[in-house]
């Protein structure tokens, strides 16, 4: 146990130093990327005059904007740029035989990369994420209640896991079809609707507010942020947090028999 816990702490702190040394744009990056609220707080201003009303699906025009700040905070957690694409390459180039040799766990070893990228992340791109926040502070009423602060920050670690084991069940179907580009436009594109990065899924009209209920999407994006906010609260808070781990352990369990499927069917040949 000790051995094992010194194997993956040595891969985790590589993971962090490679990502420390040429990932200084981060900063930059996550600067730029808050650019388009200028575009939201616009829109939703004009809006609301359109409209003449105070509130919409119960949501203010502080409400709209901070939702998208706080968007945007859920997708840089639950974002998995690149791994189940990583996935599929190492599959169908043969990189992946060297889990099959070696005594490290693909997932696991992904999973620790992954984190040390977003630990990295945060602690360059902090500064930009204060500076907006700081700047866009009156469309906020408040710091929320500990207890729902807490929840918050639960549900952002398990968008996280969520994020990750859904791309890496994306990546593993790279066994059977070797290319997952297609599958992976698709999942992205109904990932961008049905996670509420778009809008708050308290617009959507029933059926399809329902639909989009159902499904664990709404987990990577909008549901932190409608805690953050007092969107959900109680028994429903509760609720939610039990379905997001529900569907952490499911896409969990679901990657690891997509790889042990998948390792039976596979095939390398060469030195």
């Amino acid at each position: 146990m000790v051995a094992t816990l010194q194997t993956w702490w040595t891969i985790f702190r590589i993971c962090i130093d490679e990502r420390l040394v040429y990932r200084g744009d981060f900063a930059l990056g996550t600067l730029m990327r808050f650019l388009p609220i200028v575009t939201q707080i616009f829109l939703w201003t004009a809006i609301f005059t359109a409209t003449d009303s105070s509130t919409i699906a119960g949501y203010t025009r502080q409400d709209f904007v901070a939702y998208y700040l706080l968007t945007m905070l859920s997708r840089a957690f639950s974002s998995m740029p690149g791994l189940a694409s990583g996935i599929t390459t190492q599959i169908r180039s043969g990189e992946i035989k060297k889990f099959l040799i070696q005594p490290i766990d693909l997932i696991g070893f992904l999973l620790l990369s992954r984190a040390a990228h977003k630990l990295v992340y945060y602690a360059v791109a902090l500064g930009p994420f204060a500076l907006v926040f700081f700047l866009c502070r009156d469309f906020f009423s408040g710091w929320p209640p500990p207890s729902t602060l807490a929840a918050y920050v639960l549900s952002l670690c398990m968008a996280f896991a969520l994020g990750f084991f859904l791309e890496i069940c994306i990546g593993m179907v790279g066994f059977w079809f070797l290319e997952v580009g297609s599958l992976l436009f698709v999942y992205m594109l109904f990932n961008f609707f049905c996670s509420g990065h778009m809008f708050p899924l308290d617009m959507l009209p029933d059926p399809w507010n329902g639909v989009v209920r159902m499904i664990p999407l709404q987990y990577l994006a909008y549901f932190p942020a409608a805690v953050f906010l007092g969107k959900i609260e109680g028994e429903a808070l509760v609720h939610g947090l039990l379905v997001q781990a529900g569907w952490v352990l499911f896409f969990i369990a679901f990657s690891r028999v997509l790889l042990r499927q998948g390792l039976r069917r596979y095939s390398g040949f060469g030195g």
